[in-house]
């Protein structure tokens, strides 16, 4: 009964395991880059003077980090996927165990979809990174003269079984925690909170958000009393920290800020307000694209303006090669977020196909309906420039004032504006594509359907 239940599934509901598909391609592309790069520096193989260069640019360190951190994002992007891909078959679930599906069963089948979607992914993604990332990020390398020339770069299959770990591990923790709750719910409970949505965070999470910000604002004020070096070392804790804070309250986060935007926008007109309505009306939702997207800029903004400070006080943001690494690293950990945010947003514009037709049949015209879709995506796309612009200060705040005296960072306004234009662009891009695909054919068979 599971096998049939996947299949089912990933019939009704291909967009949403292809969203899964791209986000774990995307990762095992980078896990499968990252082994890559780690096993052609490995310095048992070179010669002696290599060996030095190697050693004394840290270079397989930094790869064994951004190993460890795209194997940690794959796990943040593929579950964060993954739960809005089986909350869209929220009704389905309720309504194989009321017709007497066991919970382990219906479990059991999200595992199957998930798997389904990412080990091919995985297959895929693992050729791309030894074929396409990792010979460019070997070869960047070489030309910032990281790594000798005179060193080859390898093809290593030790990733295959890397990517396809990973790959199997993450979506089927992902599909586990996604369907566990509303697997062992009582049927009746269960329809009724996939008809209704559910509206309430669990016992735990506000908690556990509140004291995960608590804790970092604490320990970001204990860092400014710090040397230098100690405060860049506990940087990085304070921004997992803001940011695990802010996962954790999303939801209770949106409905504020779009109450705050509609104070602001209340007179742009019918389509503006509809779209506000829509933000406080699913903060769930909305929050879970607006999670990524702070990351995406609290940890880009973070890691840019810690170098655009330094050259602008003391003339150089660092050696040429290390700069370039470091920036490779955030473009990485970047996409990752995008990615995920992006299949989130497009997953909540494709599951309202029927609401968009609805409102094409009382009479609401096309460019209405986008206009709607555009207002809710800058809605997103400011709340997570606010949200991710605190964390980046409060992170940046002990590092620059025990380095150079000041907590306030330099970021030229060409910086910051590239900033907010790629998030604006990522989430009409996003929410838009996909109201524009569901706005397509008569709305009256889309209603039937």
């Amino acid at each position: 009964m599971s096998t049939v239940l996947a299949h089912a599934a990933l019939r009704a509901h291909r967009p949403a395991f292809v969203g899964t598909a791209v986000a774990a391609l995307f990762a095992a592309t980078v896990v499968s880059a990252s082994t890559m790069v780690l096993t052609s520096t490995n310095t048992h193989a070179v010669s002696p003077s290599a060996r030095h260069r190697i050693t004394t640019n840290g270079v397989g360190d930094i790869a064994a980090v951004l190993l460890i951190g795209s194997i940690y994002m794959s796990i943040f992007v593929v579950v964060a996927t993954m739960g809005t891909a089986v909350a869209q078959q929220h009704r389905e679930l309720a309504l194989v165990r009321a017709i007497g599906a066991r919970p382990r069963q219906v479990r059991r089948a999200v595992v199957l979809q998930a798997l389904a979607a990412s080990v091919p992914a995985a297959l895929l993604g693992f050729v791309l990174g030894g074929t396409v990332l990792a010979p460019m990020w070997f070869h960047g390398m070489v030309t910032h003269g990281l790594v000798p020339a005179s060193v080859p770069y390898r093809f290593s299959w030790l990733a295959l079984p890397v990517c396809l770990a990973v790959a199997t591990v993450t979506s089927a923790l992902a599909a586990l925690l996604a369907s566990l709750r509303f697997s062992v719910l009582r049927p009746a409970h269960a329809l009724a909170e996939a008809a209704a949505g559910r509206r309430r965070l669990g016992a735990l999470r506000a908690p556990l958000g509140a004291v995960a910000i608590a804790a970092a604002a604490f320990l970001s004020v204990l860092l400014s009393r710090q040397s230098p070096q100690e405060a860049n070392a506990g940087a990085f804790l304070v921004l997992l920290l803001f940011c695990a804070g802010v996962g954790l309250l999303g939801p209770r986060l949106i409905g504020p800020a779009a109450r705050l935007v509609s104070a602001l926008l209340g007179r742009c007109g019918p389509s503006a307000r509809l779209a506000m309505r829509n933000v406080r009306s699913e903060p769930r939702r909305f929050g879970a694209a607006v999670i990524p997207l702070v990351l995406v800029v609290g940890f880009g903004l973070t890691k840019i303006a810690l170098r655009t400070t330094a050259a602008h006080v003391t003339g150089s943001a660092g050696s040429r090669g290390e700069i370039w690494l470091d920036y490779l690293g955030t473009s990485l950990y970047v996409g990752f977020a995008a990615i995920a945010s992006a299949n989130t947003l497009a997953m909540i514009s494709l599951e309202r196909r029927r609401d968009l037709a609805l409102l094409r049949v009382v009479g609401s015209q096309r460019g209405q309906i986008r206009a709607m879709a555009c207002w809710e995506a800058l809605v997103v796309a400011g709340t997570a420039l606010l949200l991710g612009t605190i964390i980046a200060l409060a992170t940046l705040a002990p590092i620059l004032s025990t380095t150079f005296g000041s907590p306030l960072p330099y970021v030229p306004w060409a910086v910051a504006a590239a900033i907010a234009l790629g998030t604006v662009v990522l989430t009409v891009t996003s929410t838009g594509v996909p109201v524009q695909a569901g706005l397509r054919g008569r709305p009256i068979d889309v209603v039937r359907t």
